[in-house]
């Protein structure tokens, strides 16, 4: 395992031991890395990155977003099994990686500018769950979450969601409409 590796493993270390299939672990952070090689990023800018651009000075970073849209995630899942138990099917280590990976692709979608975190000019042309989606196949991730990337935001409109995508794409839009302008 390279350093970059490395850091991604300790960056989500809480998550990442929600995934019981090793193999599911190493392509997200291999997917991690992969898409932050391909940006104009560095790992220590990940703190700096905010988890959306339509919110101006917004509240939380990307890797925190991250965190907590993963967090909801479990949880929804974990009630929904706790009332309705094995009449709901959810894949958690599907659940938990397409959460860790839903906004990967804005690595590629945004740039640094003048100070600043601004859409790139590719992120003007593909958004973040295409980019993610993308970055995610090539390395391998299965297609149960390549779809959860792909379809947790707007994109997901236009095809049928998995339960899993259903529920990341609602822990996504608890963890960014009430802070809103």
């Amino acid at each position: 395992m390279n350093e970059l590796e490395n850091r991604f493993e300790e960056l989500f270390a809480d998550e990442l031991k929600l995934i019981e299939n090793p193999d599911l672990r190493a392509k997200v952070v291999k997917c991690w890395v992969e898409t932050l090689q391909r940006s104009p990023f560095e790992f220590d800018d990940l703190q700096r990155i905010p988890f959306t651009l339509l919110i101006e000075d917004a509240p939380f970073n990307l890797i925190e977003h991250t965190k907590a849209v993963t967090h909801t995630a479990i949880k929804i899942a974990e009630g929904m099994k706790e009332v309705y138990g094995e009449r709901v099917k959810i894949d958690m280590d599907t659940l938990v990686a397409g959460a860790l990976l839903h906004d990967v692709g804005k690595l590629l979608e945004y740039e640094p500018r003048d100070g600043n975190i601004v859409k790139s000019e590719f992120g003007k042309r593909l958004r973040h769950p295409v980019s993610g989606a993308a970055v995610a196949y090539m390395v391998g991730l299965p297609i149960e979450v390549v779809h959860a990337i792909t379809a947790h935001s707007k994109e997901g409109n236009f095809t049928k969601r998995t339960i899993e995508s259903i529920i990341i794409h609602h822990a996504d839009f608890v963890n960014f409409e009430p802070f809103k302008e």
